[in-house]
């Protein structure tokens, strides 16, 4: 056999061998195979990174705005241009359709870049005057070296969406993608240097949460965290971080409720939830599970919804027109699986899919699951209580808004909502009520790059996005001056 491809950390502006000498096997999971190694991080390769990066600081901090908005425009520029080649690496990596990743993914690692390189050029601080008296203005300054740890289901996406603003705003970063999903972040780091950033201003830890992630979080020059990921992750986070007075940002999980009134546009909302169920494999934070219909729309809606689940085409992700792919390995896998023999236990009647969806050619092996519809579950049981993360949603009837309402904030999480109706007080009151960092009425994952993006309860603290990203990778500092 041929030697599997190394994929190793990027430190100081090179690839790099793990200081351990351990690698990490990764997976295709569409076949199931392992199809590269992956540098197994740990305290001392964080530490390198740490040292790297704080050699970068003084002068990628001091840099003039615009040098360093040409640089991060310039990377846009190449993820554009390498567009084709990162797709395909992403869906070989985790699974999605190709389709996908070429449309959504990739683009969208371009656009945060784009969009971080152009705000910095806008950012301005606070100033309150009180006339003949004296001035009270802000500096915001960068921290220093920052940690960003991504998760596995939007990799270059999410990756990107952290580390932009940080850089953007003069920090040098120590970054970690999931070790599930770590190609695309390994490719990024030879793009940075094409774009001109100095050696150590990025630099990029592969490995486990154990082993390299918790190092990141421990370690006392790096000043913030931002983390996507479970909550449970999360909670491990903010419980070693605290002590030491780290600013924190954690976008978490979340079960988000999808509100369908009778008088939706029907043939609109049909089309949209079915997409905000299972794109990604429903492996997307923002994915509404939990489907509530009012009745007197609730048997027309089933129908139609599954008789589209059951058309959607599943299959290789490399072959053009596949819509359903691949989840993303196999403990995922497993643990979907069992999520869905739990929803028959509490009596939830399985509407289309439940079960793997074997595939034929190199295929064979890997971790497909037919896109589950599950009806007849109360909201307070475990299927409609705790997130699944794959193609399972569950359907359920309600009689008033108010019902609806307090269905959509039954759960621990409160991330993104979607209402659809027509009536427009409705929406505003449902919109001012619901627990959910996110509302989008009659639409689903439109984006404006500019909005706050997080959640709320157990699905975060603090806010991506906008000013709000780039506030959070600064130092507010107040001047007051009397004259």
């Amino acid at each position: 056999m041929p030697e599997l491809q190394k994929i190793r950390h990027w430190i100081g502006g090179e690839y790099t061998d793990p200081a351990s000498g351990e690698w990490l096997d990764v997976y295709e999971p569409a076949t199931g195979k392992v199809y590269a190694q992956l540098a197994s991080g740990n305290a001392e390769d964080v530490e390198r990174a740490v040292q790297k990066a704080q050699e970068a600081f003084p002068g990628w901090s001091t840099m003039p705005a615009v040098e360093r908005s040409r640089v991060l425009y310039r990377l846009s520029e190449l993820i554009d241009e390498r567009l084709e080649d990162l797709a395909r690496t992403e869906s070989i990596d985790n699974g999605k359709p190709l389709a996908l990743a070429r449309s959504v993914d990739i683009p969208r690692a371009r656009d945060n870049f784009r969009f971080f390189a152009t705000g910095l050029l806008h950012f301005a601080s606070e100033s309150h005057n009180a006339p003949g008296a004296y001035v009270n203005y802000t500096l915001r300054q960068p921290l220093g070296v920052v940690g960003c740890i991504s998760p596995w289901n939007l990799p270059l996406y999410l990756f990107t969406w952290k580390i932009a603003p940080a850089l953007a705003m003069g920090n040098c970063v120590v970054a970690k993608p999931s070790e599930v999903t770590p190609h695309t972040a390994a490719l990024l780091g030879e793009l940075a240097d094409q774009a001109g950033f100095p050696p150590g201003v990025l630099n990029i830890v592969q490995g486990t949460g154990p082993g390299a992630g918790s190092a990141i979080v421990a370690h006392p020059a790096v000043k913030a965290i931002s983390f996507t990921g479970g909550t449970a992750t999360g909670a491990a986070i903010a419980a070693q971080a605290a002590p030491m007075f780290k600013k924190l940002s954690l976008e978490l999980g979340g079960k988000n409720p999808n509100l369908v009134f009778a008088d939706c546009d029907f043939d609109e909302a049909l089309e949209t939830s079915v997409r905000s169920s299972f794109a990604n494999q429903g492996q997307i934070c923002l994915c509404g599970s939990r489907i509530y219909v009012e009745r007197s729309i609730y048997n027309r809606f089933r129908d139609a919804f599954v008789e589209k689940v059951r058309a959607l085409r599943q299959g290789d992700p490399l072959t053009e027109g596949t819509q359903q792919g691949a989840v993303v390995s196999e403990p995922h896998y497993r643990k979907i699986l069992a999520a869905i023999e739990t929803a028959k236990a509490e009596g939830g009647t399985v509407l289309c899919g439940g079960a793997p969806a074997p595939q034929s050619g190199r295929c064979t092996e890997g971790w497909f699951i037919q896109p589950t519809v599950i009806e007849g579950l109360p909201a307070e049981c475990r299927t409609n209580q705790e997130e699944i993360f794959g193609p399972v949603v569950t359907l359920q009837p309600f009689d008033t808004e108010e019902e609806s309402l307090g269905y959509a904030n039954s759960v621990r999480y409160g991330l993104a909502s979607t209402i659809w109706t027509r009536d427009l007080q409705r929406a505003h009151r449902l919109a001012e009520r619901i627990e959910a960092g996110i509302v989008w009425i009659n639409c689903w994952l439109l984006r404006d790059l500019r909005t706050p993006f997080g959640g709320m309860k157990d699905s975060g603290v603090g806010r991506e996005g906008g000013w709000e990203a780039m506030r959070f990778f600064t130092e507010p500092r107040n001047i007051c001056l009397k004259y």
